[in-house]
């Protein structure tokens, strides 16, 4: 019996406002079924720091956070935060 740890990215969304959501699973296998599985998921925010994020959402982020991006989503939030 062999029991292994997968982790992977198996979900990523891009929303309207330039928002980055990610889903990272954890697979339990024990000798090539898969046993067990949590989830942990993740947001990110345009123009975020992206240490310690996985590669390929890296990679999306990098594709979609245009400079028209970011600033479109910081003027978004300085209104909301001035109704506040």
């Amino acid at each position: 019996m062999s029991l292994t740890k997968q982790t992977v990215i198996d979900q990523i969304t891009v929303q309207e406002n330039g928002s980055i959501l990610y889903r990272e699973a954890t697979r339990i296998m024990e000798d090539g079924n898969q046993i067990s599985q949590t989830y942990h998921r993740s947001s990110l925010a345009p123009a975020q720091d992206l240490t310690g994020v996985p590669a390929n959402v890296v990679a999306i982020c990098n594709t979609v956070w245009t400079a028209e991006v970011v600033s479109a989503y910081q003027a978004a939030e300085a209104a909301r935060n001035q109704g506040v």
